[in-house]
């Protein structure tokens, strides 16, 4: 029998702790509280709301900037005891977002709260968090560590990362996306940075041994799980130059629904979705997950969203395989309507949030 929240309906992200519309109405009162615009010689701020990250124009260029965390992934680091693959996730999740409005990474500060520092953990994030920079050509600026055992009982990970668009490059914001055009898919390395909580819930209600594969894995458990995002700068980079790129998305909290970012008017079409990986179909019957949950919650397998024009269709495929994502695959199309749909499992969503 699948675990339920105790009183027999199925688990949902909200039940595990995170209800996302909650955070929306969290976020848009304090928004509403932030009017202040600074005068035109600090820099022109550019008109990108809900986007990936914020921009400002400063005299002819306009830089990008992005801050995340990994989330409860490191209560699941520290249950494991490996702790390299957060460290590059804290890169992973800021760089993707910078991807996906088509800016070149540049410089990233890093930010840890934590009860009590360890020197050994601190050294194991740090090599991936060398790794992530690495893979992104991004540079460490600096960062803050502070002990806060009143505030945490464990590691919070996160970072701020900027970028800039090279050779007068444009931000890539989806006002080009039309009727038409294609939807690309790369995939994912795994859970990502995203859902944790949901998926530390089902596998503590589970009893399920972190250190045992889940039956027809290869790896243990937690380090399945912990896999470190995949990074997909080199794709972002590689491809907003393309005239043919009309839109670029992150498959990060939010599922599918993150393409409505991209343009709300109109509807993507996402009827060629490929075979679900093991883990997520493991993950949702270890929960008893409704299929609506899942692609709403997880990338289910795609990681990164590319929109694109169907007339230089080939040219695309070959600047992918060259930037690293000869593994992509066409999942949809983009038709008049809204929001987002996956046909195949009769699922429909008109927005982000």
């Amino acid at each position: 029998m699948a675990p339920s929240s105790g009183n027999g309906r199925p688990w949902t992200y909200a039940r595990s702790g995170v209800d996302r519309s909650r955070v929306s109405s969290a976020l848009a009162a304090l928004l509403s509280e932030v009017s202040y615009r600074p005068p035109p010689s600090s820099g022109r701020l550019v008109d990108a709301p809900g986007h990936y990250a914020g921009m400002v124009r400063i005299g002819r260029e306009t830089i990008a900037v992005t801050t995340d965390t990994v989330g409860t992934k490191v209560k699941l680091a520290a249950e494991v005891g490996r702790w390299e693959e957060v460290g590059e996730d804290t890169v992973a999740v800021n760089v993707n977002d910078l991807a996906s409005v088509g800016a070149r990474p540049a410089g990233l500060v890093d930010t840890i709260l934590c009860a009590r520092p360890d020197p050994e953990v601190f050294r194991a994030i740090g090599r991936g968090l060398n790794r992530g920079l690495r893979l992104s050509r991004c540079s460490l600026l600096g960062g803050e560590t502070a002990v806060v055992p009143e505030v945490v009982d464990g590691i919070d990970l996160g970072a701020t990362a900027f970028g800039f668009f090279p050779r007068g490059r444009r931000p890539v914001l989806g006002a080009r996306v039309r009727p038409g055009d294609r939807v690309l898919g790369v995939p994912s390395s795994g859970v990502h940075a995203n859902g944790l909580t949901l998926v530390r819930r089902l596998l503590k209600e589970r009893s399920v041994d972190l250190l045992r594969p889940r039956p027809g894995g290869r790896r243990p458990v937690g380090e399945e799980v912990l896999t470190a995002t995949r990074i997909y700068s080199a794709i972002g980079d590689a491809l907003a130059d393309h005239g043919a790129t009309h839109g670029l998305a992150h498959v990060s909290g939010g599922g599918v629904r993150n393409l409505v970012r991209l343009h709300p008017r109109v509807r993507f079409v996402l009827d060629h979705w490929p075979e679900v990986p093991p883990l997520f179909r493991w993950l949702q019957e270890l929960g008893g997950l409704s299929d609506e949950e899942m692609f709403q919650t997880f990338n289910m397998g795609i990681g990164f969203m590319l929109v694109v024009g169907p007339a230089r269709f080939a040219e695309t495929r070959r600047r992918l395989t060259r930037a690293g994502g000869g593994d992509a695959v066409e999942i949809g199309h983009v038709e008049r309507g809204r929001g987002v749909s996956v046909p195949n499992y009769g699922l429909s969503f008109e927005g982000y949030s």
